[in-house]
Order: C-alpha cells, then sequence, then structure tokens
C-alpha cells in the first residue's frame, strides 16, 4: 500500500513537472518549431498550406502595434511634460543607433573580407536570373532617403494607423504628446483614458499571445517547405557566416554596451526568450514591439524611454540587417569575381548606412537595401542578387531575433544613459524573471495588465 501510494506521488510529482515546462511559452514556440520542421522536411508540399498559421498570426499582433506605440509616446511624454528631456532622450538614442549599427557593419565588412564565403562559385551574371530581383530594384528606386524623411510626416491623422507604419505614428504621438503638456490640468483625464486604453491592448496582445506556437509552425512549415533543406545546403556557408557573426555581435559588442550599463546579457536575453523565440520563428521584428516594450517598462524603465526609443530603433537601429547587408554584398563579389578595392568597401560602408534606413519597415527591406546600394558604386552587378533569393528567408530568422535583441539592449542603455531606469527593480525583476501582471509585494495589477506571459 505504501509503495503504491509512493509510486502515486512520484507520478504525480512527474506529471506536474511536465505541465510546468509545457506551460511556459518558449518551450510551446520551440516544439511548434520542431513540428513545423519536421512537416516542411517530410511534407513539403503540405506545409506550404500551412502559410496562413505564421500569416494570421503575424497580422493579428501588427493590428495593435501602433495604437499600442501611440498611447505610450503619448502618456509618456505628457507624463514628463519637459521638452528637453524628452530632446536629450532622441539625440542620445540616435548616438547610440548610429555606433551601434556602423559596428555591426564593419565586423559583417571584415569577417566577408577574412572569412571569403562564395569563393569558388564562380557565378556568371549574365546568366543569373535578373527578373527574379526586379521587383526589389524597383522598390529601390522608389525608396530614397529623401523620400524616407518625407514619408515621417503622414498625409492625415489616421493614415499611419491605418497602414502600419510606425515613424509616422512616432511623429504624430511625439506632437501630440506635446500638445497635452501645454495643457496642463485640464489634460489630465485624457492621459487617464489612453493609460487605460493601453493596458486594454497590451490585454489583447497577451491573448493573441496564445496563438503564437501555432503561427511560429506554420511560419517554418512554409519555409522548410518552400526553399528546402537542399537550398539551404547549397549555400550553407553564407547562412552559416550570418548566424555565426549575430550571435557574436550580440554576445560581445551588445553584451559589452549592457555590462556598462550594469545589465547581465544572459539574464536580459533569459528574460526576453519568448519574443526572441517568436520572432525568429515569425521573421518578423515587429510583431514583438508591444510584448517587449510592455516588459521594459515592468522591468523600471520609463514609459517615455520605452516609447521613444523602441520603435525609433525599428528604422534606425537595425543591427541584423546591416551585418546581413555587407556580408551579403560581399558574397556577391565573390561569388561573381568581383574585385572591390578599399575604397569600394568604404563606400559600401557609407551608402549602406543611409540605405538600411531608407529601407526600413518595407517587406524584403534586406533585398531592398542591398538593390539600392550595390549599382551605387557600379561595381557589383545587381543579378547578384538572385543568388540570394533562396536562402534569405532562413538568414531572415536571425536578421529579425538580432534586431529585435539590439533594440532591447538599445532601450535598456539609453534608459540608463539618461537615468530613467529605476535600477534596483530592474535586477530583482531579472533575477526572478517575475513577468508583467504578477503583482510584486505591496503592489497591485494594473487594469488589464492580467497576463499570460
Amino acid at each position: 500500500m505504501a509503495r503504491e501510494v509512493l509510486s502515486t506521488h512520484s507520478d504525480s510529482k512527474q506529471t506536474n513537472i511536465v505541465w510546468y515546462w509545457l506551460s511556459k511559452l518558449y518551450v510551446q514556440v520551440i516544439i511548434g518549431v520542431l513540428i513545423g520542421t519536421a512537416i516542411g522536411f517530410f511534407e513539403p508540399q503540405l506545409a506550404v498550406a500551412f502559410k496562413p498559421l505564421g500569416d494570421v498570426f503575424i497580422r493579428a499582433i501588427k493590428a495593435v502595434v501602433t495604437p499600442i506605440i501611440f498611447m505610450t509616446i503619448v502618456v509618456g511624454i505628457a507624463t514628463i511634460g519637459d521638452m528637453r528631456k524628452i530632446a536629450s532622450i532622441g539625440i542620445k538614442a540616435l548616438i547610440y543607433f548610429e555606433v551601434a549599427s556602423t559596428i555591426a557593419l564593419l565586423i559583417g565588412m571584415a569577417v566577408g573580407n577574412l572569412w571569403p564565403v562564395g569563393k569558388g562559385v564562380n557565378a556568371d551574371p549574365a546568366t543569373l536570373d535578373a527578373g527574379a530581383v526586379a521587383t526589389y530594384v524597383q522598390k529601390a528606386h522608389d525608396v530614397t532617403l529623401v523620400e524616407f524623411f518625407i514619408n515621417i510626416i503622414p498625409q492625415t491623422f489616421v493614415s499611419p494607423f491605418v497602414s502600419g507604419e510606425i515613424l509616422p505614428v512616432l511623429f504624430i504621438a511625439v506632437l501630440f504628446g506635446l500638445a497635452l503638456c501645454k495643457l496642463g490640468e485640464r489634460a489630465k483625464p485624457l492621459i487617464g483614458t489612453l493609460e487605460t486604453i493601453s493596458y486594454a491592448l497590451f490585454g489583447m496582445v497577451n491573448i493573441i499571445m496564445r496563438f503564437a506556437p501555432l503561427g511560429a509552425a506554420g511560419a517554418m512549415a512554409f519555409t522548410i517547405g518552400k526553399y528546402g533543406i537542399g537550398t539551404l545546403l547549397n549555400l550553407g556557408q553564407l547562412v552559416l557566416a550570418v548566424y555565426i557573426v549575430s550571435i557574436l555581435f550580440v554576445i560581445f559588442v551588445l553584451g559589452a554596451f549592457l555590462r556598462l550599463a550594469g545589465f547581465s546579457l544572459w539574464k536580459v536575453l533569459s528574460y526576453f526568450k519568448d519574443e526572441i523565440l517568436v520572432v525568429f520563428a515569425a521573421t518578423s521584428a515587429e510583431t514583438m514591439i508591444p510584448r517587449s516594450m510592455a516588459k521594459l517598462e515592468h522591468l523600471g524603465v520609463k514609459k517615455e524611454v520605452v516609447g521613444l526609443v523602441m520603435p525609433t530603433g525599428f528604422s534606425f537601429n537595425m543591427d541584423g540587417t546591416a551585418i546581413y547587408m555587407t556580408m551579403a554584398v560581399l558574397f556577391i563579389a565573390h561569388a561573381t569575381n568581383t574585385d572591390l578595392t578599399l575604397w569600394h568597401q568604404l563606400t559600401i560602408l557609407l551608402i549602406m548606412l543611409f540605405t538600411s534606413k531608407g529601407a526600413a519597415g518595407v517587406t524584403g527591406g534586406g533585398f531592398i537595401a542591398l538593390a539600392a546600394t550595390m549599382p551605387a558604386i557600379g561595381v557589383l552587378p545587381v543579378a547578384g542578387l538572385a543568388l540570394l533569393i533562396g536562402v534569405d528567408r532562413f538568414m531572415a530568422e536571425i536578421r529579425a531575433a538580432t534586431n529585435l535583441t539590439s533594440n532591447i539592449i538599445a532601450t535598456l542603455v539609453v534608459g540608463r544613459w539618461v537615468g530613467a531606469v529605476d535600477n534596483e527593480r530592474a535586477q530583482a525583476i531579472l533575477e526572478s524573471g517575475e513577468m508583467p501582471g504578477e503583482a510584486r509585494p505591496g503592489e497591485a495589477v494594473p487594469l488589464g495588465a492580467a497576463s499570460t506571459y
């Protein structure tokens, strides 16, 4: 009898442990990715039909991205009411963005030279399918740097919310927040209402995130099913190089920035692992902006810093894209036996500092930025982009994950730089792993913050 009781207790304990791990979102996402990969490998034709699962999840999240950004920025700016503080945050964020992006470009260029991926391919540009990249080339002509800055100012108040463009929403939100500052006490009821709406929107994100494993499975099944493992193996060296450099960039460069700010890279990555994994599977970093913003605020980063730095970073701080761009350009040069002098490479770096931002937020942005860069120096064949089409989706995964990680870290670093982080709270939460919606001792859970995190 005693043995039966002990056996039952042991089985119950094991079951509880299994359910504990299965309840974790990142475990569910990993399972989804593995299932999607298996379906894509064994049943590629069936796997392509799973694409809507990923598309629906991404669209559902993107539907609330711009309203959340708007509410967060407006409430943050209206609360501090000091234009000099707002300007200081913006300037320091841009300085950080340019330093981080330049380092990413330089590292990608250095590794591309030291590890000449593409040598021996001997591709003849005349035989490459230029038509396959024609769409990207056309978009590159359409998205100039001047157009990029003009498009920041929306034609109407509601148009950026309809199209989902982040920078125009940022522009409107800053102006609206400053206008509320001028109203003083009269603005307080509206600020309270906007904050309540913000909590409700974050509640919507929590509901949608329950379906993240399905979205991850659908996206991975489609990727493997459509492009195949064979395509990955053919250009595996380039994919491997981009993955290795991106991971090392996060560990050593972004890790150094975090250490200077007083944070542990491992603890930060562990705290945001759910978001990074979902973005890796869905290849869309913007989908996790709302959830990442909620977690950053929960860590003790001031609302105005989170609202300004995080969304802006997805146009000005695309470190994963920067690494990919330089390595892809050098791959095309090696593959087509095109010699690039030191002057050519310096010119490419300078041009990429601008083109990477001009194509931000556009579908196929990495390709578009490359298409805009290559004709500018007049040496590389644009048709060489055709070599990358088959494996770009695989590199988009690490690109998106690196972009999200770099902007989470940027928000923490800039927050510490301007003195807008409750460091004691941040360290305690990173240590405990406490998620938004979990009441701390002596605190109440805010309206709408009930979490499935």
